[in-house]
């Protein structure tokens, strides 16, 4: 089986900038299926360094479930447009607000659901925790109580390091050489040309982050304070999703987090940081299971 191109979006979504109060925002957004009776709308949020494209491989799963699905790229990501050198453009209320405005421009008056991938968990939090009322349920997905591990702070620390001092193009240059290469299969061209052609389109989001965001966002992800306590006094349905693995934020804590919040709790086997792009099936069928549940 030839390797599926993950910046292509999938049949029947649309790719356009989505108008806000806050300014225009860069979105994927995919119906529900033909035929299935329409349950609701989630608004995903990606993390550091991703964008609306991370959520390529789940959207025709759930919308095969009635859900419509718009991924953004937030300020600054990707092909959202934000401040070159400005970091307070990106402080986490900014961006919280951001989320709010979003969600009032897709829901068309009702409330989504709302699921943000590591630091996009972490915004969605900010951005509940300033009102819940645009809400359905939040989702957590691999997004942990508070900072990350040590080991992916010094990573963060080396990453803003050469930020400072190299242009995007070097910087990018220098993390694929300390990157293990990919394993394809041999002899198999269509792969390979995927391959190719899916380097290149990361690299293009990388050149089309803007510093600024991704200085801000590795200081918010390395200090973030634990606001699960608050979270927990807010009326909305939880769920906290993850792989069977992650260096970002260990299990035991998004195992304690989710006690905390008296969330639904689901382990993806097989995924470790991105459950969306290791194993998308099962995390597609967890996240519509859990959204049923709420509608229900």
């Amino acid at each position: 089986m030839s390797r599926p191109r993950t910046f292509v979006p999938p049949v029947g979504a649309r790719a356009y900038a989505l108008a806000t109060e806050r300014g225009k925002f860069a979105v994927v957004d995919a119906p529900a299926a033909a035929g299935t009776e329409p349950k609701g709308t989630a608004l995903l949020l990606p993390g550091f360094t991703g964008s609306k494209e991370d959520f390529n491989p789940l959207h025709e799963a759930l919308g095969a479930r009635g859900y419509r699905t718009v991924a953004v790229d937030g300020r600054g990501q990707f092909e959202s447009d934000g401040p070159e050198d400005d970091e307070s453009a990106y402080a986490q209320e900014e961006l919280a607000r951001d989320v709010l405005a979003q969600a009032a421009a897709v829901g068309d008056g009702r409330p989504v659901h709302l699921l943000g991938h590591s630091l996009g968990g972490q915004i969605a939090r900010a951005a509940v925790l300033l009102d819940h009322t645009p809400f359905r349920s939040l989702t957590l997905m691999s997004s942990g109580p508070a900072q990350i591990s040590v080991p992916q702070q010094q990573r963060v620390k080396l990453l803003r390091d050469a930020l400072a001092v190299l242009p995007m193009a070097e910087v990018w240059e220098a993390m694929q050489a300390m990157e293990a290469p990919e394993e394809l299969a041999e002899g198999d061209p269509e792969e390979h040309a995927a391959y190719r052609a899916d380097q290149e389109d990361l690299r293009r989001r990388w050149l089309g982050n803007k510093p600024a965001e991704l200085l801000a966002a590795g200081r918010q992800l390395c200090t973030e304070p634990d606001r699960v306590d608050e979270l927990a006094a807010v009326p909305l349905p939880f769920h906290v999703l993850s792989g069977a693995r992650d260096d970002t934020w260990p299990l035991p804590l998004l195992d304690e987090m989710a006690l905390r919040l008296r969330a639904h709790r689901t382990v993806v086997a097989g995924a470790e940081h991105s459950p969306n792009t290791d194993r998308p099936a099962p995390t597609a069928e967890a996240i519509a299971a859990f959204w049923d549940g709420v509608q229900g």
